[in-house]
């Protein structure tokens, strides 16, 4: 049985993009079997390919202290149909999870701060009921060969565990 890994980004930056070919490199380390990777743009990512994923990388800019609007945009689409639900006070209700459990991995990239974009992400897959199957990898300021060979590690660690989840 192929697992299937879904990679969401929203590389609008030299930056964010060289994260996100060493994560997708990663993913495909020939030394990992039995993985599709699907890559899509956040705001073409759909529930229905979040339903079909075994696990979860998500890649954003760290925009004015908030994840980038093409990945909210993506979260606030499909929040509900792949297993998230609202209290009756309009919150997000952690009871829920059509895809709880399944493994998640994130990697921000930000000019001058990250914390803000992590803390906004860590909460929504908090409430999906993810699970954090990796340090977040936070990157400020220039992209550097040692945060490539992390988001190599990343991609990896997320593939490898896909695989094996399934």
């Amino acid at each position: 049985m192929t697992a299937t890994l879904l990679v969401v980004h929203h590389s609008p930056t030299a930056s964010v993009r060289s994260l996100t070919e060493a994560v997708l490199a990663g993913t495909r380390d020939e030394a990992i079997e039995g993985v599709e990777v699907v890559v899509r743009q956040a705001l073409e990512a759909t529930a229905d390919d979040v339903l079909a994923a075994d696990g979860y990388l998500l890649g954003t800019p760290a925009n004015f202290g908030y994840m980038s609007g093409a990945l909210k945009h993506f979260f606030d689409s499909t929040f509900l149909r792949i297993g998230g639900s609202l209290s009756s006070t309009g919150a997000a209700d952690e009871s829920s999870g059509g895809t709880s459990g399944r493994p998640f991995g994130l990697y921000v990239h930000g000019r001058y701060d990250t914390e803000g974009a992590v803390r906004s992400v860590l909460s929504i897959v908090s409430a999906l009921k993810w699970r954090q199957a990796a340090e977040v990898l936070a990157v400020v300021g220039d992209v550097t060969e040692r945060h490539r060979e992390a988001a190599y590690d990343l991609g990896g660690t997320l593939s490898a565990l896909a695989a094996t989840d399934t």
